[in-house]
């Protein structure tokens, strides 16, 4: 690949850097997610930034090193972290750069523990959905009553959802793993009401002469020609407007933003008298630590829809 040495090179503290955007483009071409992308830019600027804004074709394996030791010496970030930064270099040198790293092993690793799993009381939960309502209070209950990570939440298709068994198909979720959760009977009915909605958003989306469709896996969307008009590809939880896809000029419906998710939990849980780190992930924990309370096999519980749990 012919790099060019773009003047915007020398300021690095923002992604309008013909660089990055370069980087940008080139992920959204090949279909990364929205949040791999802005993850990886964020720890490519970082680390043009620790080595004095150099090119990073003039860096290499020493350089990645000695990045990835101050990550864990002078920042001390986690361990996730740590190896969050190191994917977002491997990539802009694996595949960008086409200029493959070597044995980088000699960093040093960060040993910052992490931190225990916040876990939620029955009483808590209900006091926290109490200052919760509509698409947050549904999405909050299905993190609880499902499972759920935020982001899997965020992503599920109507098609998803499986009322006559109960179960909720989760697809690539963390390690782009495929798994079958529990979906809970109390939420059945406020479930088929928002579908209703999603329907609605369809109709009206399809009378727009610029809609494409909404987004769909490329070999997918190939297969199946016309899924992404038809219901079940929707999103469940589909943003509240129309927007461009990045890097095309496709017009779609996207899925609501999973950083609304969280904002959302949080201003309720400043409303309760708790001084527990309340986040979307904490009722995720909380709801396999209440499973395992009523008596649910602990290997099974998190995927086996026969488990239902009170709301």
């Amino acid at each position: 690949m012919q790099l060019t040495r773009a003047k915007g090179i020398a300021v690095m503290s923002t992604i309008s850097s013909p660089f990055l955007t370069s980087i940008s483009r080139y992920m959204q071409v090949r279909r990364y997610s929205k949040r791999t992308i802005s993850s990886y830019l964020y720890w490519i600027k970082s680390y043009i930034i620790f080595h004095q804004k150099r090119h990073p074709a003039d860096l290499h394996d020493a350089e990645v090193e000695l990045y990835l030791t101050y990550l864990a010496a002078d920042r001390a970030v986690a361990i996730a972290t740590q190896k969050i930064a190191l994917n977002g270099v491997a990539f802009l040198y694996n595949k960008f750069l086409e200029k493959p790293l070597g044995d980088i092993s000699q960093f040093r690793r960060t040993r910052k523990q992490p931190k225990l799993p916040t876990v939620l009381a029955r009483s808590e939960i209900l006091e926290l959905f109490s200052h919760l309502n509509g698409t947050h209070l549904l999405i909050a209950s299905l993190l609880y009553g499902s499972g759920l990570r935020r982001i899997e939440a965020a992503r599920l298709r109507v098609k998803d959802l499986d009322f006559d068994h109960y179960a909720v198909q989760v697809w690539n979720g963390k390690g782009l793993k495929h798994r079958l959760v529990t979906l809970p009977p109390k939420l059945e009915s406020k479930l088929k009401a928002q579908i209703g909605r999603v329907k609605c958003h369809l109709e009206d989306d399809l009378l727009h002469d610029q809609f494409v469709g909404v987004w769909m896996p490329d070999a997918l969307a190939k297969k199946y020609q016309k899924a992404n008009r038809s219901l079940g590809w929707q999103y469940l939880f589909p943003s509240n407007r129309l927007s461009i896809e990045p890097g095309t000029q496709n017009l779609r419906r996207h899925h609501i933003d999973e950083s609304n998710i969280n904002k959302s939990i949080r201003v309720a849980a400043s409303m309760i008298k708790t001084e527990k780190d309340l986040t979307a992930h904490a009722l995720r924990h909380s709801f396999a630590t209440h499973l395992l309370e009523s008596g649910a096999d602990w290997f099974f519980a998190p995927a086996k829809p026969a488990y239902t749990t009170s709301l």
